[in-house]
C-alpha cells in the first residue's frame, strides 16, 4: 500500500468531519504509527512526507503543509493574481482537504469570475472571498473588533471575517472612537470581557491607547489610511500606536486587517493549542 499524506488527509477531513489542520496532523500520526507497527516501510513513509509540503503548479507552489506547521491553511492574496490562478489554487487546496479558505484583497470583478468556476462567498466591504464557509468557534473566548469611525469598517471587517474563518467568536463595536469617548465607555463590559481586542483607527489612532488602558487582554492596533493630509496615509496613526503608553498593545501594518485578525486568533487559541 502506498501512502500519500495529502490524499489520506482528504479522506480524514471529509469523512471524519475534521478541519484541514486536524486531518493533516491525524494522517501524519497514523502514518508514523504504521511505520512503528511495521505496516509501512520507512522508505515509503519518507517519500510520503517529502511529497506532502507543497504542490508546484508553475505560477505557484501551494503550501499544503501549512496547517501542520501553523494550524491554519494557506491564505490566498488575491491582488495581482488572475481569476484562473486563484481558481487553480483553490482547486488544489480543496483536493487536499483544506475546506475553509480565505482570499484577501479580491476585487468584485475577480470575485465574479472566480465564483463562476469555484463557489465562494464574497464580502465586498472587506474585499474578502470565503470558500467553504465559517467553522464553529473553538477559541478560549471572544475577540472584540472595535473601530474609531465608520470609515474604518472595511479594514475592521477584514479583521473580523479573518478571525471568524479561523474559528473565533467575534463581536463588532463600530464607531466608538475618542471623538465621543462616551461611546467607548458604553461598551466597557464587552471590552473587559474580551480575550483579545482589535482596535482599528485612522486619524491620530488614539483608540488603541484608550482601549489598552481599559482592558486586561492583548490589544492589536490597526492603523488605517483614513484621515486628512498630515495623516500621511496612515503613518500618523501608525506612529501614534507604536508610541502608545498603554501596556499590552501590539501594532500591525497600515490597513492590515487580515494580519490583525490572524494574530488575534492565535492569541485566542493559545490555551487550547495541542
Amino acid at each position: 500500500m502506498r501512502y500519500n499524506i495529502p490524499i489520506y488527509a482528504v479522506f480524514l477531513c471529509s469523512g471524519g468531519g475534521e478541519s484541514g489542520s486536524d486531518g493533516m496532523k491525524t494522517s501524519i500520526k497514523k502514518l508514523l504509527e504504521d511505520v512503528r507497527d511495521g505496516a509501512v516501510p520507512v522508505e515509503q513513509a519518507l517519500l510520503a512526507l517529502k511529497e506532502a509540503p507543497f504542490e508546484d503548479i508553475g505560477f505557484a507552489k501551494v503550501d499544503l503543509h501549512r496547517p501542520v506547521r501553523q494550524g491554519a491553511a494557506e491564505v490566498i492574496y488575491g491582488a495581482g493574481k488572475t481569476p484562473p490562478q486563484i481558481v487553480a489554487i483553490l482547486g488544489i487546496m480543496a483536493r487536499h482537504g483544506q475546506k475553509n479558505v480565505i482570499i484577501t484583497r479580491l476585487s468584485p470583478e475577480a470575485a465574479r469570475e472566480v465564483n463562476a468556476a469555484f463557489p465562494i462567498e464574497y464580502r465586498a466591504e472587506a474585499r474578502l472571498g470565503i470558500a467553504g464557509g465559517f467553522p464553529e468557534p473553538d477559541g478560549i473566548g471572544r475577540i472584540v473588533v472595535a473601530t474609531g469611525g465608520t470609515s474604518d469598517i472595511p479594514v475592521a471587517e477584514e479583521a473580523a471575517l479573518t478571525a471568524q474563518m479561523l474559528g473565533n467568536d467575534v463581536l463588532r463595536l463600530y464607531d466608538v472612537g475618542v471623538a465621543g469617548l462616551h461611546r467607548t465607555l458604553s461598551h466597557l463590559d464587552d471590552l473587559m470581557s474580551a480575550s483579545v481586542i482589535v482596535a482599528v483607527a485612522g486619524m491620530e489612532g488614539a483608540l488603541a491607547s484608550v482601549v489598552g488602558g481599559l482592558a486586561d487582554c492583548p490589544v492589536v492596533a490597526v492603523p488605517t489610511s483614513v484621515g486628512y493630509g498630515a495623516s500621511f496615509g496612515g503613518i500618523s496613526a501608525l506612529l501614534s500606536m507604536l508610541n502608545s503608553c498603554a501596556s499590552g498593545v501590539t501594532v500591525v501594518n497600515i490597513d492590515n486587517g487580515f494580519g490583525a485578525g490572524y494574530f488575534a486568533s492565535m492569541v485566542n487559541h493559545m490555551e487550547v493549542k495541542k
